[in-house]
């Protein structure tokens, strides 16, 4: 599994995607940091763009690798490897090479401009944790789809479909919602909303972090009092675990019974 794991690592942070995904959240860190001169304006900055980019580039490099491999795991296959060692370490090596390009992009503009000094490290390692769990949660998703699917086409139809409902119609949904039941108490129902979308969830861990959590109104309180405190960042970190580990185990329960 390691030596799938690190070949899959090596063959994904070699190609020119992942440098370019390097370089645009190298230059966009950059960029927002000298347009704003404040550490805390770039960060929500680019928390708007992780929330977005993260997810589908974690979903389309996680469906094309499984795709364009194929031929690969066919052969792989055919060796005396278990199958749960196959998949396990593909999926590991795509989702860690995407995480390090993530993390490096980021990091790097923040520890030149001196966030360490600033104040807002540790709202700069909520949000790298938040597109860390990310970037593993929608890998593990879109190679759980394509393991179903055989058409590439449906595939690649049904990984973007659940990115644009994770991402934009999930929020429509609640608002609506919150909306027409705002005579009820909805403090619990919403949290737990939140707890059942991670794009939502680590967006409310970030903007907490920020202390910006009044510009969300009533809503925005609920979140300080239940996420602000240890007990609530625990269940939330947890809540984001269960939501990497539940893909992977479909994947490997998938792959058992997978007729190639």
């Amino acid at each position: 599994m390691l030596k799938i794991l690190k070949y899959s690592f090596f063959d994904l942070i070699r190609s020119r995607w992942s440098i370019i995904y390097f370089i645009f959240y190298f230059i966009s860190g950059f960029v927002l940091l000298y347009l704003s001169n404040d550490v805390s304006k770039a960060i929500v900055s680019l928390m708007n763009i992780t929330l977005i980019l993260t997810p589908l580039i974690g979903t389309l490099f996680g469906i094309m690798n499984f795709y364009n491999s194929r031929e690969f795991i066919e052969l792989l296959l055919a060796q005396p490897i278990p199958r749960k060692h196959i998949f396990l370490g593909m999926y590991s090596g795509i989702s860690i090479s995407l995480s390090l390009s993530l993390l490096l992009g980021m990091g790097i503009p923040f520890a030149f401009y001196g966030v360490f000094v600033s104040g807002q490290i540790m709202s700069l390692v909520s949000l790298l944790i938040s597109g860390v769990f990310l970037t593993f949660i929608f890998t593990s998703i879109s190679f759980y789809i394509a393991l179903v699917n055989e058409n590439k086409l449906k595939g690649f139809g049904v990984a973007i479909l659940v990115w644009l409902f994770m991402v934009f119609i999930y929020d429509g949904i609640v608002l609506l919602l919150l909306i027409f039941f705002q005579d009820y108490p909805l403090e619990k129902l919403a949290i737990i909303i939140s707890l059942l979308n991670p794009v939502d969830l680590s967006r409310i861990l970030v903007m907490l972090k920020l202390d910006i959590s009044a510009l969300m109104g009533y809503t925005g309180a609920v979140f300080s009092k239940f996420f602000g405190n240890n007990t609530g960042m625990f269940i939330s970190i947890s809540a984001l675990t269960v939501w990497a580990i539940v893909p992977t185990f479909f994947i490997l329960k998938k792959s058992v019974k997978k007729d190639f």
